[in-house]
């Protein structure tokens, strides 16, 4: 039986909708839920109660307002088990990828809690004596728009530093995650006794997506907004900020490569790569979708990949652990990359590899002979299929790994730390790690991706710039000296 929710979350209570909609298991496509579908004025409302709510919540004590963030992690671990459950119904991820998600957006809210008490500004010289002072002061409302594929930590990461600082916060989940993505964290903050309208959660239908999404960046009262998602939704959303001179921060989509050098260590090679490409279906703004390897190991590589690759259970993830590999979202995405396969063989690529599409399911794929005229090689593919690329330099490999729009991560495998670092520093990637895979996230560090992949950095102290403005104050004591004239 589908689960009701009593309304969605606005000034610290749950308000109905005249309207709902269904929420898939997209393992099976039953109904998992039905959730309260959102217009413009529910939107609008819950944007009001943020900033009702805003003078109390900036004024309030940064200690104390860390000590709701600690709560937030708290009930996060307590309710492990259930919010796991949810993740693999809702979403489809594995139960090690919801096991892993709690636990990272739980060090999400311990960081954020740090993070307030961390300095706020800096002192200044001043060659007329003055006490020069810059500080940062919370902006207002903050709108965060989080996507489905890793709900509960890229939810958290939008808000929780947010919320920090000292802004309130209007939630719009995605309408394929609406309860792990949204009305999970209106229970978590209910439950931790947050004041009333610091956070609203808004969700909404794929017919109303526009109106909500619309009043979420375009109204007045909303100074800032947080985005995770793909590259031309982000690229609207920044151009309507843009147009209303609102800061945002926006988590795009990438084209990530893992480059594997003839000096790397076979085993921590091919974990990576498969790791990389397969972990949540290859449903990761880093996933690897360009492996590039090397000439000399390439057959080796291959091989061994394939076998690891080859061990990956396909199912639904509700019914058996050993599931690693769930199905992809929706029927829309499932045929998305269905056409980036078939693209890809018509034009002459092999399939070491898969290439099985079952509904929603995709096995595990792995390309070889893959050419730039391809989709797979071009486009996010946002599901497990990887082309094995080969190349004979590194200065070939760089080339391959930024010939995209996109330039979120990247990793590189190699025994040798200072190749490493030359091949990092040279990649058009907001983040790179060596000998680990792209795929790779810690809530104090610095996340985000350059030209196509987005603007602004979530995390740490990064995220606390973000959603701050930052202002100059001096403090004179008779050193300035205005001309005689006035």
């Amino acid at each position: 039986m589908a689960r009701t929710f009593d309304g969605m979350y606005v000034g610290g209570s749950w308000a109905a909708t005249t309207r709902t909609f269904s929420d898939y298991n997209p393992s099976d496509g039953s109904v998992w839920a039905e959730v309260p579908d959102a217009g413009r004025l529910e939107a609008r409302a819950a944007i009001d109660a943020a900033q009702a709510a805003f003078h109390d919540w900036s004024e309030t004590p940064f200690n104390h307002r860390a000590e709701y963030m600690l709560k937030a992690a708290e009930i996060l671990e307590r309710r492990r088990a259930d919010i796991v459950a949810a993740i693999q119904a809702e979403g489809g991820g594995w139960f090690g990828k919801g096991m892993f998600e709690v636990g990272l957006a739980k060090d999400v809210f311990l960081s954020a809690a740090a993070a307030g008490y961390a300095p706020i500004g800096d002192v200044m010289p001043s060659e007329h004596n003055k006490i020069s002072l810059a500080v940062r002061r919370p902006m207002g409302v903050v709108s965060v728009i989080s996507p489905w594929n890793v709900p509960l930590v890229l939810t958290s990461r939008g808000m929780a530093f947010a919320m920090t600082a000292g802004n309130t916060i209007v939630l719009k989940p995605s309408e394929e995650t609406p309860y792990c993505g949204g009305l999970l964290f209106a229970e978590i903050f209910e439950e931790a006794g947050l004041p009333s309208g610091v956070l609203n959660v808004v969700t909404c239908s794929r017919e109303t997506v526009g109106e909500v999404g619309d009043e979420l960046i375009e109204n007045p009262l909303v100074k800032g907004i947080s985005f995770t998602g793909s590259t031309p939704v982000g690229r609207q959303i920044a151009a309507k900020a843009g147009a209303h001179l609102k800061k945002c921060c926006v988590e795009l989509g990438g084209k990530d490569a893992l480059i594997v050098c003839d000096d790397a260590d076979m085993e921590r090679a091919t974990s990576a790569a498969s790791f990389g490409s397969f972990m949540h279906q290859g449903q990761i703004c880093m996933s690897v979708e360009k492996l590039l390897v090397q000439e000399g190991i390439y057959d080796e590589f291959l091989r061994r990949f394939v076998e690891r690759a080859a061990k990956l259970k396909v199912g639904d993830t509700t019914k058996d652990q050993a599931h690693v590999i769930g199905p992809l979202i929706n029927d829309r995405q499932a045929r998305k990359v269905k056409a980036q396969i078939d693209d890809a063989v018509a034009k002459g690529a092999h399939l070491a590899l898969g290439g099985g599409v079952e509904g929603r399911f995709v096995h595990p794929t792995i390309l070889t002979n893959v050419t730039p005229d391809m989709a797979v090689y071009r486009d996010e593919t946002f599901g497990p299929v990887v082309p094995v690329i080969p190349f004979r330099s590194d200065e070939e490999a760089v080339a391959i790994a930024n010939d995209s729009m996109y330039g979120l991560s990247s990793g590189v495998i190699t025994t040798d730390e200072r190749r490493g670092l030359a091949i990092a520093e040279q990649l058009e990637t907001g983040m790179c790690h060596i000998n680990c895979s792209p795929v790779n996230d810690e809530p104090h560090a610095p996340f985000g991706g350059t030209k196509s992949s987005g603007v602004g950095r979530h995390g740490g102290m990064w995220a606390m710039e973000t959603f701050t403005e930052t202002r100059w104050i001096t403090l004179d004591r008779g050193g300035r000296h205005y001309p005689p004239v006035f």
